[in-house]
Protein backbone atom coordinates (compact mmCIF):
# COMPACT_ATOMS: atom_id res chain seq x y z
CA UNK A 1 0.00 0.00 0.00
CA UNK A 2 1.44 3.66 -1.01
CA UNK A 3 1.68 6.41 1.43
CA UNK A 4 -1.31 8.21 -0.27
CA UNK A 5 -3.63 5.12 -0.20
CA UNK A 6 -2.71 4.77 3.61
CA UNK A 7 -3.44 7.97 4.64
CA UNK A 8 -6.72 8.18 2.43
CA UNK A 9 -7.50 5.35 4.66
CA UNK A 10 -7.32 7.01 8.05
CA UNK A 11 -9.27 9.93 7.05
CA UNK A 12 -12.49 10.29 9.18
CA UNK A 13 -12.64 7.52 10.46
CA UNK A 14 -11.75 5.39 14.08
CA UNK A 15 -8.54 3.20 14.23
CA UNK A 16 -8.90 0.35 17.00
CA UNK A 17 -6.50 -1.60 18.59
CA UNK A 18 -6.78 -5.22 16.86
CA UNK A 19 -7.59 -4.33 13.17
CA UNK A 20 -5.40 -4.22 10.67
CA UNK A 21 -4.75 -1.07 9.97
CA UNK A 22 -3.72 -0.27 13.43
CA UNK A 23 -1.41 -3.50 13.43
CA UNK A 24 0.11 -2.08 10.17
CA UNK A 25 0.63 1.49 11.61
CA UNK A 26 2.67 -0.13 14.10
CA UNK A 27 4.62 -1.91 11.91
CA UNK A 28 6.04 1.00 10.00
CA UNK A 29 6.33 3.60 13.12
CA UNK A 30 8.86 0.46 14.64
CA UNK A 31 10.69 0.94 11.46
CA UNK A 32 10.63 4.92 11.60
CA UNK A 33 12.00 4.83 15.05
CA UNK A 34 14.78 2.85 13.95
CA UNK A 35 15.87 5.60 11.40
CA UNK A 36 15.15 8.48 13.56
CA UNK A 37 16.92 7.41 16.61
CA UNK A 38 20.24 6.56 14.05
CA UNK A 39 19.80 9.99 12.60
CA UNK A 40 19.75 11.80 16.38
CA UNK A 41 22.56 9.35 17.74
CA UNK A 42 25.43 11.32 17.04
CA UNK A 43 26.33 14.70 14.56
CA UNK A 44 25.07 14.65 11.21
CA UNK A 45 25.85 17.27 8.52
CA UNK A 46 22.20 18.72 7.00
CA UNK A 47 22.90 17.04 4.19
CA UNK A 48 23.64 13.89 5.81
CA UNK A 49 20.06 14.71 7.89
CA UNK A 50 18.22 15.15 4.93
CA UNK A 51 19.17 11.59 3.38
CA UNK A 52 17.79 10.39 6.88
CA UNK A 53 14.50 12.13 6.25
CA UNK A 54 14.37 11.14 2.50
CA UNK A 55 14.54 7.54 3.76
CA UNK A 56 12.44 8.15 6.69
CA UNK A 57 9.66 10.21 4.67
CA UNK A 58 10.23 8.34 1.51
CA UNK A 59 10.41 11.41 -0.12
CA UNK A 60 12.67 13.86 -1.85
CA UNK A 61 13.95 16.94 0.46
CA UNK A 62 15.17 19.81 -1.63
CA UNK A 63 18.70 21.03 0.11
CA UNK A 64 17.65 24.10 1.31
CA UNK A 65 15.76 22.71 3.96
CA UNK A 66 17.90 22.96 7.26
CA UNK A 67 16.95 21.02 10.18
CA UNK A 68 19.31 21.22 13.54
CA UNK A 69 19.41 18.24 15.56
CA UNK A 70 17.78 16.34 17.03
CA UNK A 71 14.22 16.00 15.23
CA UNK A 72 11.68 13.14 16.31
CA UNK A 73 8.72 12.14 14.00
CA UNK A 74 7.05 8.80 15.30
CA UNK A 75 5.49 7.41 11.91
CA UNK A 76 7.55 9.64 9.15
CA UNK A 77 5.90 8.48 6.21
CA UNK A 78 3.20 11.33 6.26
CA UNK A 79 5.06 14.76 6.51
CA UNK A 80 5.56 16.57 3.29
CA UNK A 81 8.24 19.50 2.95
CA UNK A 82 8.62 21.96 0.75
CA UNK A 83 11.47 24.79 0.04
CA UNK A 84 13.91 26.87 2.09
CA UNK A 85 12.36 25.58 5.78
CA UNK A 86 14.03 26.17 8.78
CA UNK A 87 13.46 23.69 11.58
CA UNK A 88 15.47 24.55 15.06
CA UNK A 89 16.60 21.72 17.70
CA UNK A 90 14.01 19.59 19.50
CA UNK A 91 10.93 19.71 17.53
CA UNK A 92 8.44 16.90 17.18
CA UNK A 93 6.00 15.74 14.56
CA UNK A 94 3.72 13.24 15.44
CA UNK A 95 2.52 13.07 11.09
CA UNK A 96 0.24 9.96 10.80
CA UNK A 97 -2.81 12.15 10.05
CA UNK A 98 -0.19 13.99 7.17
CA UNK A 99 2.38 16.87 8.11
CA UNK A 100 2.38 19.59 5.31
CA UNK A 101 5.15 22.08 5.32
CA UNK A 102 5.45 24.61 2.41
CA UNK A 103 8.20 26.84 1.17
CA UNK A 104 10.19 29.21 3.87
CA UNK A 105 8.40 28.48 6.66
CA UNK A 106 10.02 28.80 10.47
CA UNK A 107 9.72 26.17 13.05
CA UNK A 108 11.44 27.12 16.46
CA UNK A 109 12.82 24.76 19.16
CA UNK A 110 10.68 21.95 20.79
CA UNK A 111 7.51 22.93 18.59
CA UNK A 112 5.35 20.17 18.71
CA UNK A 113 2.57 19.19 15.68
CA UNK A 114 0.59 16.65 16.10
CA UNK A 115 -1.69 14.95 13.64
CA UNK A 116 -3.25 12.54 15.67
CA UNK A 117 -5.52 11.87 18.88
CA UNK A 118 -6.76 9.11 21.20
CA UNK A 119 -10.75 8.55 21.08
CA UNK A 120 -12.98 10.41 23.69
CA UNK A 121 -15.56 6.94 24.47
CA UNK A 122 -13.37 5.33 27.83
CA UNK A 123 -13.96 2.02 26.25
CA UNK A 124 -12.32 3.01 22.37
CA UNK A 125 -9.36 5.24 24.73
CA UNK A 126 -6.40 3.51 22.86
CA UNK A 127 -7.91 3.88 19.24
CA UNK A 128 -7.11 6.84 16.99
CA UNK A 129 -8.44 9.54 15.11
CA UNK A 130 -6.66 11.50 12.73
CA UNK A 131 -6.32 14.97 10.73
CA UNK A 132 -4.29 16.78 8.76
CA UNK A 133 -2.04 19.51 10.15
CA UNK A 134 -0.61 22.32 7.52
CA UNK A 135 1.61 24.84 7.99
CA UNK A 136 1.47 27.15 4.99
CA UNK A 137 4.06 29.45 3.05
CA UNK A 138 6.41 31.87 5.40
CA UNK A 139 4.81 30.97 8.51
CA UNK A 140 6.64 31.22 11.66
CA UNK A 141 5.79 28.76 14.92
CA UNK A 142 8.00 30.13 17.72
CA UNK A 143 10.02 28.22 20.54
CA UNK A 144 7.30 25.85 22.27
CA UNK A 145 4.75 26.10 20.47
CA UNK A 146 1.63 22.97 19.98
CA UNK A 147 -0.23 22.70 17.12
CA UNK A 148 -2.90 19.87 17.16
CA UNK A 149 -4.81 18.06 14.46
CA UNK A 150 -6.45 19.59 11.80
CA UNK A 151 -5.10 22.69 11.97
CA UNK A 152 -4.11 25.01 8.93
CA UNK A 153 -1.54 27.88 9.77
CA UNK A 154 -1.98 30.67 7.52
CA UNK A 155 0.58 32.13 5.06
CA UNK A 156 2.91 34.35 6.80
CA UNK A 157 1.28 33.91 10.06
CA UNK A 158 3.50 34.29 13.50
CA UNK A 159 2.47 32.03 16.26
CA UNK A 160 4.11 33.24 19.48
CA UNK A 161 6.20 31.13 21.60
CA UNK A 162 4.75 28.81 24.18
CA UNK A 163 1.28 29.12 22.37
CA UNK A 164 -0.94 26.03 21.79
CA UNK A 165 -2.79 26.06 18.52
CA UNK A 166 -6.38 24.67 18.48
CA UNK A 167 -7.86 25.99 15.18
CA UNK A 168 -7.40 27.18 11.23
CA UNK A 169 -4.70 30.64 11.94
CA UNK A 170 -5.66 33.00 9.47
CA UNK A 171 -2.94 34.38 6.85
CA UNK A 172 -0.70 37.46 7.83
CA UNK A 173 -1.78 37.67 11.56
CA UNK A 174 -0.20 36.90 14.77
CA UNK A 175 -1.85 34.85 16.99
CA UNK A 176 -0.39 33.58 21.34
CA UNK A 177 -1.94 32.51 23.95
CA UNK A 178 -3.35 29.28 24.70
CA UNK A 179 -5.70 28.50 23.02
CA UNK A 180 -4.26 30.67 20.75
CA UNK A 181 -6.12 34.15 19.33
CA UNK A 182 -5.55 36.30 16.63
CA UNK A 183 -3.76 39.54 18.65
CA UNK A 184 -2.22 41.66 15.29
CA UNK A 185 -2.25 41.93 12.08
CA UNK A 186 0.75 41.85 10.08
CA UNK A 187 1.49 44.45 7.44
CA UNK A 188 3.82 43.97 4.58
CA UNK A 189 6.33 46.82 4.61
CA UNK A 190 7.44 45.54 1.04
CA UNK A 191 4.24 46.44 -0.52
CA UNK A 192 3.67 49.29 0.88
CA UNK A 193 7.12 50.75 -0.29
CA UNK A 194 6.15 49.46 -3.94
CA UNK A 195 2.79 51.34 -3.35
CA UNK A 196 4.59 54.14 -2.04
CA UNK A 197 6.70 54.59 -4.97
CA UNK A 198 4.21 54.40 -8.01
CA UNK A 199 2.47 57.21 -5.82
Amino acid sequence: MSTQELIAQLQDREILPGSALFDQIHELKADNEELVMEMNGKYHTNKEVLTYLAKITDRKIDASVKITQPFYTDFGKHISFGKDIFINQNVTFVDLGGIVIEDHVLIGPMCRIISVNHLADPQKRRGLSVATVKIKENAWLGANVTVLPGVTIGQNAIVAADSTVTKDVPDNVIVAGSPAKVIKEIKSSVKENALEQVL
